[in-house]
């Protein structure tokens, strides 16, 4: 699935992501995330796909696996992997370790991070990565597949379907 370096093969843990707390401030001026490293905690380990790159990143590798399937809902503009993202709960809480560490500059620490480690599963500043680009094809096939079925209703119930 996801190939390791050596070193990192029998290693019980790894670090294969890494994110930050807020974003970067927008550079068309708009007001900067207020949004906390615990909201993107929660957004990866418990919302959707839509929500988190990471979710839509292991959701894609864990397709088959899981029994997945990247579907549009409600509008038709968002994706998600509609009742699977239960499974994909249920398998981040199995296997899904978080730590954070707060720094002054979290987005410099973020991309040296990316620079020097290998981390297969982040695509922002990492094209160096050697799963970069097949990472970045089987998301864009999973997109594709999914905006060629027909829209799904949100899985909550609100909003409309589109064909």
């Amino acid at each position: 699935m996801v190939p390791l370096p050596e070193g990192l093969a029998g290693a019980p843990w790894k670090l294969l992501y890494v994110g930050i707390a807020p974003k970067p401030a927008p550079l068309n001026g708009a007001r900067p995330s207020k949004r906390t490293i615990r909201h993107r905690v929660r957004e990866h380990l418990k919302r959707n796909a839509e929500a988190s790159t990471l979710r839509l990143t292991l959701g894609c590798l864990l397709a088959d696996q899981l029994g997945l399937e990247l579907r549009r809902v409600g509008s038709g503009n968002r994706l998600t992997f509609v009742h699977g993202e239960q499974v994909l709960n249920k398998w981040l809480d199995a296997h899904a370790r978080v730590s954070y560490l707060a720094v002054e500059s979290p987005r410099e620490v973020e991309k040296a991070v990316i620079e020097r480690e290998y981390l297969p599963l982040n695509l922002s500043d990492n094209r160096h990565n050697p799963f970069f680009e097949e990472l970045t094809r089987i998301r864009k096939d999973a997109k594709a597949a999914a905006r060629a079925l027909p829209v799904l209703p949100n899985p909550s119930g609100r909003g409309t379907a589109k064909r």
